[in-house]
């Protein structure tokens, strides 16, 4: 099948994907919005309030590989529209924050726990099984949700957090955009288990239908090296730049940044979020998807170092939000579109879901490591120096991975061959 006649059969799944992933990065996506206005009202701490989402995390972290098993058994389709009906409902919850911490705990883990059917690996995995020759660019423009969210929610979050207060912002986000996500899980939302393409898999159970797909056995992934390296590279990545992500509104009101022109700010890396989103995925069906990989967490590096107190001047801090935006998303990116090429598509679901697991236990460490930084120190530097060395460490992991396995003419190759020569 060719990348057109790929586009032809799975364009409303890309649709209803890049939608699901605007409403997956809603939470994380404003929580700096929200600390300021909740600190005021109940007199937390920052570390508490990023502790929230640690909490949170926790349970997508134990609870992803088990949601990647009831994809690889069920598909797309039957978890998504009831995992995002309440998923929806768990964002309007917030509301009813009281300032007890016990129950903004219990809040975060109850939306964690349901949202494990809406999350990244539901998303990725359904575009993957539909995707090959242009897989690269169909997960570009579905994790370019996210940068979506990235333009749109500062500015909306903060009007409405001064229009309506934050309690009833938490309704309309969950609400509003959990509707909006419903809808196009209902019409365009499948995968091969829902349609499959021949007449032989037709007459086939689900699972027959993945067993005949290629790629390793839970086994066989288990003691794959280039597995466990992509794995230890998420995981510290995560860590960093998930800490800095709940903490940047604050780290650039410390750089002299006013909260409104921050949220601008944002809005202008989510716009860089998109082109990087897309330009990744076409450079990742073009040439080695390590070295993208490689290069994309690596620069990752230059938005932690010219934040620094010393380093940072007006126009240093543009180019370092424009250079936070465009490697944000795509270092999500990247780890699903290796994970597929390196373990295949027979456990992708499974794989993803470990992967997406690794991604959340960096929401335990980073935001509590940043804010007790601050607490602690009274300012950012050592985080961010933290994440400056750590991002060049990410990177060298991917540059040193070998060659993928082609997975094209056998359901379990064993030997790797060299992928697409890079073109000039």
């Amino acid at each position: 099948m060719t990348a057109a006649e790929e586009w032809r059969r799975g364009w409303g799944v890309v649709l209803a994907c890049f939608v699901g992933f605007s409403f997956l990065s809603l939470m994380t996506g404003t929580v700096s919005m929200f600390i300021q206005p909740i600190s005021q009202e109940f007199g937390w701490s920052r570390t508490l309030i990023a502790s929230g989402v640690s909490i949170g995390a926790v349970a997508t972290t134990l609870g992803s590989p088990f949601a990647g098993l009831l994809f690889d058994r069920f598909g797309p389709r039957k978890l998504a529209i009831p995992g995002v009906t309440i998923t929806a409902l768990s964002i309007a919850a917030f509301s009813f924050a009281n300032g007890s911490p016990a129950q903004w705990f219990a809040l975060w883990f109850v939306y964690a726990f349901v949202s494990l059917m809406a999350k990244g690996t539901l998303w990725t995995a359904a575009v993957a099984n539909v995707f090959d020759k242009s897989r690269g660019l169909a997960l570009g423009i579905t994790f370019s949700g996210s940068a979506l969210t990235s333009v749109l929610l500062p500015p909306l979050t903060i009007w409405l957090i001064d229009e309506v207060g934050w309690r009833m912002t938490y309704v309309w986000l969950g609400l509003g955009w959990g509707g909006m996500t419903l809808l196009a899980c209902l019409f365009f939302l499948y995968d091969l288990r829902d349609r499959p393409t021949d007449s032989a898999a037709a007459g086939q159970a689900p699972a027959a239908v993945r067993a005949a797909m290629p790629g390793l056995t839970l086994g066989e992934a288990w003691r794959n090296s280039a597995l466990w390296r992509i794995g230890i590279s998420t995981v510290l990545t995560m860590v960093l730049t998930l800490g800095l992500s709940i903490h940047l509104v604050p780290i650039l009101g410390a750089a002299g940044v006013p909260r409104g022109n921050a949220a601008w700010l944002l809005s202008l890396a989510g716009i860089a979020g998109l082109l990087g989103k897309l330009v990744s995925g076409v450079l990742l069906d073009r040439f080695r998807p390590n070295w993208i990989g490689g290069l994309t967490l690596g620069m990752t590096a230059l938005a932690f170092g010219l934040l620094i107190d010393g380093i940072r001047s007006p126009t240093l801090i543009v180019f370092a939000m424009l250079v936070n935006g465009y490697t944000t998303g795509t270092k999500i990116q990247v780890v699903s579109y290796l994970t597929a090429r390196y373990g295949g598509m027979r456990n992708y679901g499974t794989l993803v879901g470990v992967m997406n697991g690794a991604m959340a236990s960096g929401l335990i460490v980073g935001p509590v490591y940043a804010g007790l930084v601050f607490d602690l120190t009274g300012g950012y530097g050592p985080f961010l120096i933290t994440g400056t060395v750590g991002s060049i460490i990410c990177g060298l992991l991917l540059f040193s991975l070998p060659a993928y396995p082609d997975w094209s003419g056998d359901a379990a190759p064993r030997e790797p061959e060299q992928p697409q020569e890079a073109i000039a």
